[in-house]
C-alpha cells in the first residue's frame, strides 16, 4: 500500500468517527482520504457534506476502491458482521470496538489468518496509548509478568473529581457525560465492563493467551460511597479502578477491581480522562505509560495511527500464541481486600483466609483480609448495593 492513496470506507460518525475525521485533515504525512461513511440516521445533522454518507453498508464492503474498512460503530453483533465481512472480502480492517473484539477474539484471529489481511485495534484498548504494538513488537518473549493499569477514562475523570473536587459521585458522574467521557447508560464504565474488555484484548497479546470476557471477574465504582472514601484519605491513599492481569506460577490471572492506591505508586498522579499503564517484565522491572484514554481526537488518533501503519504493510504477528508456551488462565489467586457491609447478614466471612482489621460502628462495619480471587466471583453478595470492595497493596 506504500506511496499510493488509500480509500477509507467507515462504519460510524460518533464522537470517534469524528474525531478520526479531525485529525485526519489535519495531518499531513499520511496518504488516506474518507470515502464513504456508513451511517444508521440519514437525517441527522452532520458537520461535513451529505455526499460522504450512506445508509447501505455494502456500498463500502462491496466496494473494490476501498481499501480499509474502518469500523467505529457501538453494536457489537453488527461490528463483528461488519468486520467478518470486510476481512472475507481481502480488505484491511481498523477497528475500535473493545467489546466486539474481547467477545469474538479466537474468530477474528482465525479470519486474519485464513484471508491474509490485516485487522489492526490499537484504539479499543487504552486509546491514544501504543500499549498493543508495544507488546506485539517489544515485549515479544515470554519475560513479561503483568499489565496493569488505568484503562477507563470515564471512571478515573469520576474518581478523580471526588478526590481532588470533593464532588458527590452523582455530579462527577453527570461533568463526565456532559464531556463525552461517559455514555449516556454508563453502566459498561462504573461497572468495570468496560476496561475488562480491554484487558481480555491486552491478555492476549502480553501473553497469548485466549480468555472469555465471563471469565474475567469484574467489580467497578458503582457500590462506592462516603465511607470508603474517608477510609482512603484516612490512609493517605486515593482509590483507581485497576485492570490488571498477571503471570504467576505458571498460570495467568485477570480481574478489573477498585484498588486503594498509595502515592509512591505510579499510577496515583494519573488524573481525569488520562489512562496509565503500568508493565512489569523480568529484566525491566517496570515501565509506565500514560496518554489520553477518552475523547474524540485521543481515540481518533489511534485509529489514525493503525490506518498509518496499513500504509507500510504492518499486521499483529501474535508471537505468544506462536511460542507454544502460553500460561492457563485461572482465578485461584489470593487478594488482600478491603470489605464494607451493613450488616452482618450481608456477606459471608467464612469465605476469608484470614481477617487482619475489623471495624464496627452503628451505621458501617468492615474488614480488612485476604480472600480468594474465584470466591469474589462467585459471591452473590456483591451485588448488594451497600457491599463494597476495595483490593489493598
Amino acid at each position: 500500500m506504500e506511496n499510493k492513496i488509500i480509500n477509507l470506507g467507515i462504519f460510524g460518525f460518533g464522537v470517534v468517527g469524528q474525531g478520526l475525521y479531525e485529525v485526519l485533515n489535519r495531518t499531513k504525512g499520511i496518504n488516506a482520504r474518507i470515502k464513504k461513511i456508513c451511517i444508521k440516521d440519514p437525517n441527522k445533522s452532520r458537520p461535513i457534506d451529505s455526499s460522504y454518507f450512506t445508509t447501505d453498508k455494502n456500498e463500502i464492503l462491496e466496494d473494490p476502491t476501498i481499501d480499509v474498512v474502518v469500523e467505529l460503530i457501538n453494536d457489537t453483533e453488527a461490528a463483528f458482521e461488519i468486520v467478518s465481512k470486510a476481512l472475507r472480502n481481502g480488505k484491511a480492517v481498523v477497528s475500535a470496538s473493545k467489546r466486539m473484539i474481547a467477545e469474538n477474539l479466537p474468530a477474528l484471529y482465525q479470519l486474519q489468518a485464513e484471508n491474509k489481511v490485516p485487522f489492526l485495534y490499537e484504539a479499543s484498548s487504552c486509546a491514544s496509548i501504543p500499549i498493543i504494538r508495544n507488546l506485539e513488537e517489544y515485549y515479544d518473549n515470554d519475560l513479561l509478568n503483568a499489565v496493569e493499569g488505568i484503562c477507563n477514562g470515564s471512571t478515573n475523570y469520576i474518581l478523580t473529581k471526588i478526590f481532588e473536587e470533593n464532588l458527590s459521585f452523582a455530579t462527577a458522574l453527570q461533568q463526565a457525560q456532559d464531556l463525552g467521557f461517559a455514555e449516556t447508560d454508563p453502566t459498561l464504565d462504573i461497572e468495570g465492563y468496560d476496561p475488562k474488555f480491554k484487558i481480555v484484548i491486552l491478555l492476549l497479546h502480553a501473553f497469548g493467551t485466549f480468555v472469555k470476557p465471563e471469565e474475567v471477574f469484574n467489580f467497578g465504582i458503582h457500590h462506592l460511597n462516603d465511607f470508603d472514601i474517608q477510609f482512603a484519605k484516612q490512609r493517605n491513599c486515593t482509590i483507581k479502578l485497576i485492570a490488571q492481569c498477571r503471570r504467576q506460577n505458571g498460570n495467568v490471572f485477570a480481574y478489573v477491581l477498585p484498588h486503594l492506591i498509595k502515592e509512591h505508586n505510579l499510577l496515583y498522579d494519573v488524573y481525569n480522562e488520562y489512562n496509565g499503564i503500568l508493565l512489569e517484565s523480568a529484566f525491566t522491572d517496570k515501565q509506565f505509560f500514560v496518554g489520553k484514554g477518552a475523547g474524540g481526537t485521543a481515540t481518533g488518533s489511534a485509529v489514525l495511527s493503525d490506518i498509518s501503519a496499513l500504509l507500510y504493510n504492518y499486521r499483529y504477528e501474535y508471537k505468544k500464541i506462536k511460542q507454544n508456551n502460553q500460561p492457563s488462565f485461572t482465578n485461584d489467586v489470593k487478594l488482600k481486600v478491603y470489605l464494607r457491609y451493613k450488616t452482618p447478614d450481608q456477606v459471608d466471612l467464612a469465605e476469608f483466609f484470614n481477617i487482619s482489621e475489623k471495624y464496627e460502628s452503628t451505621e458501617w462495619r468492615y474488614v480488612v483480609g485476604t480472600i480468594n480471587l474465584q470466591k469474589l466471583r462467585e459471591a452473590g453478595w456483591l451485588k448488594n448495593k451497600d457491599v463494597n470492595i476495595l483490593v489493598l497493596e
